[in-house]
């Protein structure tokens, strides 16, 4: 049996990248800052998160910098060969299955989202 589920809750790092493909799918690209649980650490890991569909376009909606959001979803690593020098690339991505907005009506001032739950769930079309 194999398992490949990641859970975070973290914060926007950046205002999220939306591109719409002529097939009709949607992809979403935004990095995640959390912070980890111990004392001595000031400074948030970042994770690359990946979201498609629905999911995708409620990102670009609704998320902003700085948002806190939750995330559930699975662990890849996207390859590459460099354009520059040849060399095979590769960065890790959290492909996210499910999105959560978090955080206060006050967070979002100029976001809200109205009758929307919270939560959605989304796949490549």
């Amino acid at each position: 049996m194999a398992l490949n589920v990641v859970n975070l809750v973290g914060r926007a790092g950046a205002n999220p990248e939306v591109k719409y493909f002529d097939s009709g799918s949607v992809k979403c690209t935004l990095p995640l800052a959390v912070d980890r649980r111990t004392r001595n650490s000031d400074q948030p890991d970042w994770f690359n998160l990946e979201i498609w569909g629905k999911t995708a376009e409620i990102a670009g909606n609704y998320v902003t910098k700085g948002k806190q959001i939750a995330v559930q979803g699975s662990f890849k690593i996207e390859t590459w060969t460099d354009r520059n020098t040849g060399g095979l690339r590769s960065r890790p991505i959290i492909k996210v299955d499910r999105l959560e907005l978090l955080g206060s009506k006050r967070d979002s001032d100029s976001g809200s989202v109205g009758g929307y739950p919270g939560a959605v769930s989304g796949y490549p079309e």
